[in-house]
C-alpha cells in the first residue's frame, strides 16, 4: 500500500524536499558525504578542518537507508587532492573535482549498457 501511496504522490509532485540534515561529526573512513546530487567517499587523511569547510559548504553524511537518488560520484583522485590541499585552494579544487564528477552505472538498469558490450 506504501508502495502505491508513494508513486500517487510523485506523479502528482506532492513530494517535499528534504531539509539540510543537522551537522553532524566528522564520518568514518569509507562513508559517502553528499551535496544536492553530488556525492563523494571519505579517505583516510580527512580531518577535522576540511569536514568542518565541508559542512559550511552545505555537505553532510549520507545516512538514509536504503538510499534510492541517484548521484554523480566525486573522483577518489579528486577527494585525494582536496585532502592535500592547502585551506586557501579548497574552493578552486572542489570545483574542479565537481566539475569531474561523473554518474556511476546502476545495477539492473535495463538503459544502462556497459562500455564494454558497446561495439565501435
Amino acid at each position: 500500500m506504501q508502495m502505491l501511496r508513494d508513486r500517487v504522490r510523485g506523479f502528482l509532485n506532492v513530494r517535499s524536499q528534504r531539509v539540510l540534515p543537522r551537522r553532524g561529526p566528522k564520518p568514518a573512513i569509507g562513508a559517502h558525504i553528499v551535496f544536492g546530487d553530488l556525492r563523494m567517499t571519505v579517505q583516510a587523511g580527512f580531518g577535522d578542518a576540511l569536514w568542518d569547510w565541508l559542512l559550511e559548504q552545505g555537505w553532510r553524511e549520507l545516512r538514509y537507508r536504503p538510499e534510492h537518488r541517484h548521484y554523480r560520484e566525486v573522483p577518489r583522485i579528486c577527494v585525494a587532492e582536496l585532502i592535500d590541499a592547502p585551506s586557501d585552494e579548497r574552493a578552486l579544487i572542489l570545483n574542479a573535482a565537481l566539475a569531474r564528477a561523473s554518474r556511476r552505472p546502476i545495477l539492473g538498469d535495463p538503459n544502462a549498457i556497459p562500455s564494454y558490450i558497446v561495439r565501435h
